[in-house]
Parts: C-alpha cells; sequence; structure tokens
C-alpha cells in the first residue's frame, strides 16, 4: 500500500506576537522573517487581564484586528516578491537616510537625532514600511511608543527628549510632503493634546515689592539699571532695548510711545510709555536720531552684571534680564489690565502665549485665599 505523504506545512514568514509589559498588559507585535532578515512592527494593540467578560470580548476584537493585519501584511509581503506592484513604494527608513543626508548638504546640526529617531522608528515599525502606510494610527502608535515602551537607559527619558524623536519624523514626513512622496502629513491630523508635550516652563518674575527694593538699591553700572527698570515698567526685551533709538520715541497727543520692530518676531508694535517708564529713559541731550537711547554693554554682560544687585536687594530667585519683562506681564495683570491687552504690550502674536501669565496671577489668588486657613480653628 503506498505511503500517503502528508501535506507540506507552509512556514508563514510573519508571525503574531505578544510580549509583557509592566502593567500587566501584553503588547501585539509581528514578527516578520524575510529574506533572512528578522524586523518586528509594533501594532499598538493590547491585550489587557481577562477580568471579566467584557475584557475577554475586547481581547477577542483586538486579536480579530492584529490577525487581520497580519494578513495584509503577508499579502503585500507576497507580491512584493512576486513582483506585483503598482507604483513604486518608498520605504521610511530609506527616506529617513534621505532626509539626514539632505539636511547634512544644508549645514544642518540634527544628524544625530535623525539617526536615533531612525533606530527607534525600525524598532516600532520594522524596515518594510512605506511612507504611503504612514496614516494617522501609525503616528499615535509612534508617540504612544516612544511615551510608553521606548526605554533605552532602562527608564524614561524625559518629554523634552522624546519630543525631538517626534519632530524629526513630523519634520521628515513635512520634506516627504514637498518632495510629492506623501499627499500630506498625517502628524497634522492630531490635535494638540495628542502630540508630545513639555511641561510649562516656570516663568521668574518680581512682586511689586521686590520691584521697589530694586529702586532703593544702587549699583554702580547705572545705565544697565535704569534700562532694567525700565523693561519692568515697559516689557520690552533686553535685545530691544539694546537697540532703542531716539527716533524710535515719539510724542502723540501728548502720550510718549516706543514704535519698534521687535527682534525676536519682527513684528513693529506702538508701545505707550507711563510716567514710571520715563523716569528711567536717560536724558537725550545732543544726541542724534540714530543714537541708541541707552549705552549698554552686551546681554550677556548685563545679565551678570545684575545678579549683585538683586543679591544686595534681598531678592534670592532666578534672575535675568528678562525676569523684568515677565515682572511687566504679571504686573499688569495684577493691577487689572485685561488678557488681550497686555498680550498686545508684550507684542505677542497669539494671546495663547499670554496665557501662562494669566495662569501665575490664578496660581496667587489661590495662595491668597489659603492665607487664612488654620486662622479659625
Amino acid at each position: 500500500m503506498a505511503r500517503v505523504r502528508k501535506p507540506t506545512k507552509i512556514k508563514e514568514p510573519i508571525k503574531l506576537r505578544m510580549k509583557a509589559l509592566s502593567d500587566g498588559n501584553k503588547s501585539l507585535y509581528l514578527d516578520i522573517y524575510y529574506d533572512g532578515k528578522r524586523t518586528y512592527e509594533y501594532l499598538k494593540m493590547y491585550i489587557i487581564p481577562e477580568t471579566d467578560n467584557n475584557a475577554r470580548r475586547q481581547n477577542q476584537t483586538t486579536m480579530a484586528a492584529a490577525n487581520a493585519i497580519k494578513s495584509k501584511r503577508i499579502i503585500e509581503l507576497t507580491n512584493g516578491k512576486a513582483g506585483i506592484q503598482t507604483k513604486e513604494k518608498v520605504f521610511l527608513l530609506n527616506w529617513m537616510e534621505t532626509y539626514r543626508k539632505n539636511q547634512e548638504k544644508h549645514d544642518k546640526k540634527d544628524g544625530n537625532q535623525i539617526i536615533v529617531a531612525t533606530r527607534i522608528l525600525q524598532a516600532y515599525a520594522g524596515e518594510r514600511t512605506t511612507l504611503d502606510q504612514i496614516d494617522r494610527t501609525f503616528c499615535e502608535g509612534y508617540i504612544d511608543y516612544l511615551m510608553t515602551e521606548y526605554r533605552p537607559t532602562g527608564k524614561r527619558l524625559s518629554n523634552f527628549t522624546l519630543r525631538n524623536y517626534y519632530r524629526v519624523l513630523n519634520s521628515a514626513l513635512n520634506a516627504a510632503v514637498r518632495a510629492k512622496l506623501i499627499v500630506a502629513n498625517p502628524f497634522n491630523e492630531l490635535e494638540r493634546s495628542e502630540k508630545i508635550r513639555l511641561p510649562e516652563s516656570k516663568r521668574s518674575y518680581m512682586s511689586i515689592e521686590e520691584v521697589r527694593a530694586l529702586i532703593a538699591t544702587p549699583m554702580k553700572e547705572e545705565a544697565v539699571k535704569n534700562a532694567y527698570l525700565f523693561s519692568c515698567f515697559c516689557g520690552l526685551r533686553v535685545s530691544d532695548i539694546v537697540g532703542l533709538k531716539w527716533k524710535d520715541v515719539f510724542v502723540d497727543r501728548g502720550q510718549y510711545r516706543l514704535a519698534v520692530s521687535m527682534q525676536k518676531t519682527k513684528e513693529p508694535i506702538y508701545l505707550p510709555l507711563s510716567p514710571e517708564a520715563l523716569k528711567w529713559m536717560p536724558e537725550r541731550g545732543d544726541k542724534t536720531a540714530e543714537d541708541t537711547v541707552f549705552d549698554l554693554p552686551s546681554p550677556t554682560t548685563m545679565n551678570k552684571l545684575i545678579k549683585p544687585w538683586a543679591k544686595a536687594a534681598g531678592i534670592d530667585k532666578r534672575f535675568t534680564f528678562h525676569t523684568a519683562r515677565h515682572t511687566f506681564a504679571t504686573m499688569m495683570l495684577t493691577l487689572g489690565a485685561d488678557l488681550y491687552t497686555t498680550s498686545k504690550l508684550l507684542g505677542h502674536a497669539d494671546v495663547k502665549m499670554t496665557q501662562v501669565y494669566a495662569k501665575i496671577i490664578n496660581q496667587k489668588k489661590d495662595d491668597a485665599v489659603n492665607l487664612v486657613n488654620g486662622l479659625f480653628d
């Protein structure tokens, strides 16, 4: 009797696997072995502990979706091997290398960040992900991978570092749009809250009492003191004060004003000057319209000079020339100026930039009402 040969079992090039996470969930990923190379694609799908029927049903749905992606990837892999390509595909990792070289040609200094981001993308999405496969879900998954799984040193990196790797991919995709390799950057579909955000920077500012203490404290470099207090009462940046010329100062219907194009934003603003600000402006004397209002050293030198002055005034906090601008903003809001007006006085392009000062004022209000705590116990 002839022996019946057992059918040869075809080995799948892609397997669906799980990776246990510290929170008890299991991350699903594809183990891809093709042409002697092994790569992995993390699906950003998770199996949760089956504590009840709802969890069990959720896991079944997740597994069905993961297996569907696996089947799709096998078809893509098979078609590619057979030469069935409807159009030329650009692999993401190849594009990242092209992007790095282009940045290098333009003397950009982000080469190392691009190299690290490319390694992260390889671990996250494997080697065969093409640009046309990158969609909103891919971008959400990349951010999630950075935030929850990427641990090169065994612990989570800071949001500042992780945001750099997000920005690298975002910039590379923008470059791909310009090169007409993709129609749009899917990162643009994400809400701001869905992206990696930096913690709000803490703005150091002075109270009205501390400003009074500075006024009462002598300083050898009187021009620097005057310029600093001028900033406290008008909000100009140090770069704008250094570049301020007498031609920028004029009187309109009895009100002294400045007409300045801000160094940082290049936005022209017309800034009214209060009598308190005018106190700290020097006399013009015989200076021409093209002469600077203040005779000052460099901003770096000034930041060194003002620290002993602040210490002598009893101020023990982060103290730079920019602290004067923060002081002006918080002083305006504390004294009742509205957010929009304060924004315009600061030369902010968007009122959102000024909202951080409003949060400071709200915190001051919270602290104030809590001063009565325990008084009547």
